[in-house]
């Protein structure tokens, strides 16, 4: 555990912090004085906090002056200022302010299972950012888990086969089967759809009266781009049908084919992925998890590559809000890299 950082350390106000984990994983950095405002605060310290962002992977702001979606873009933008729109969506989402969203709007009683964000797509954000509005009277944390924890524990020969095939993901949107292409491409131009597939290397078809199926090669693994580690990175334990429970996933096999389906993850080169070696990523990734329940005002931020999240069950109201930066456009399937061991 770090000693209270005051004084020469941090600018703009003392704070205590401390690692959540002692990997060193999740640094807690915690106000001092109350109505400190933290996009004032992150801006006298935007290179220092970086450094500790590669460092920890996470860094988690509590007890700083955060009063809603509009102080929260702030805060997000004193590290970044262009945040990202979500583009090639996996789940709903709202917008709520200038591109503040919603976290994923799923059923309250259900796991969202650990991922980073949105690296089944050509590209990706570099950096999440999260605040707590309403905390959840019971359940609803955001866990975390570190690559440098995980990647090791994959088997060399797992690790080895997806780094040369990659993961191809099959999706089929539909109001009736998944979300609709309309909520994923943020348009009801079919040309625009069919021109940021091919932009984006996506094979594309459209099927039945108004559904789209489209097909991806994308990387299993991820080097970052500033210290050099290579990273587990891919959604294959998250789209893999074997993560729907067993019921739903019997019926939908049966009745619409393993690329008929809503989302379904495969080797690069057609081949399917064993249920065990997509559980065993789910497995390594819970073990390793980190978690800190929310409290109103904090503000979580999580280098994408680094460190995967997830979302527990809840009960009772709950607002979680998000933010992007940093665009990482991924060039192809890299080569192996050092590892985040």
């Amino acid at each position: 555990m770090t000693a209270p950082a005051t004084g020469p350390a941090f600018a703009g106000g003392p704070v205590s912090t401390a690692p959540v984990d002692p990997e060193p994983f999740l640094l807690r950095i915690e106000a001092a004085e109350p109505g400190t405002g933290l996009d004032r605060w992150i801006h006298a310290n935007r290179d220092r906090l970086t450094e500790q962002l590669d460092r920890h992977g996470a860094l988690l702001f509590r007890g700083f002056a955060v009063d809603g979606p509009e102080s929260f873009g702030a805060a997000a933008r004193a590290f970044a200022p262009e945040l990202l729109d979500y583009m090639e969506r996996a789940a709903p989402r709202t917008e709520v302010a200038d591109k503040v969203f919603t976290s994923t709007e799923l059923s309250e009683d259900q796991w969202i299972p650990f991922h980073h964000e949105m690296s089944y797509a050509h590209n990706w954000p570099s950096r999440l950012y999260f605040y707590c509005d309403i905390p959840a009277p019971v359940g609803g944390a955001t866990p975390l888990a570190s690559e440098r924890t995980v990647y090791p524990r994959i088997p060399a020969a797992l690790r080895e086969r997806f780094q040369r095939h990659g993961v191809s993901y099959v999706r089929n949107y539909s109001p009736g089967l998944d979300i609709p292409w309309q909520e994923v491409f943020q348009t009801t131009d079919r040309a625009e759809v069919e021109a940021y597939c091919r932009a984006s290397r996506t094979e594309f078809a459209w099927t039945g009266d108004d559904g789209l199926r489209t097909r991806t090669v994308r990387q299993a693994v991820a080097r970052h781009p500033r210290t050099g580690e290579t990273v587990w990175f891919n959604h294959a334990h998250l789209f893999h049908i074997s993560g729907l429970p067993a019921e739903a996933a019997a019926y939908l096999l049966d009745e619409y084919g393993p690329e008929g389906v809503p989302r379904n993850a495969f080797y690069g080169d057609g081949t399917p992925i064993d249920d065990e070696d997509v559980e065993l990523i789910r497995t390594l990734y819970r073990e390793a998890s980190v978690s800190v329940p929310w409290q109103h005002g904090d503000v979580l931020v999580v280098d994408n590559f680094l460190a995967t999240h997830a979302r527990e069950p809840f009960r009772g109201d709950r607002r979680i809000l998000v933010a992007m930066s940093g665009l990482h456009v991924n060039h192809g399937l890299p080569a192996a890299g050092t590892s985040a061991a």
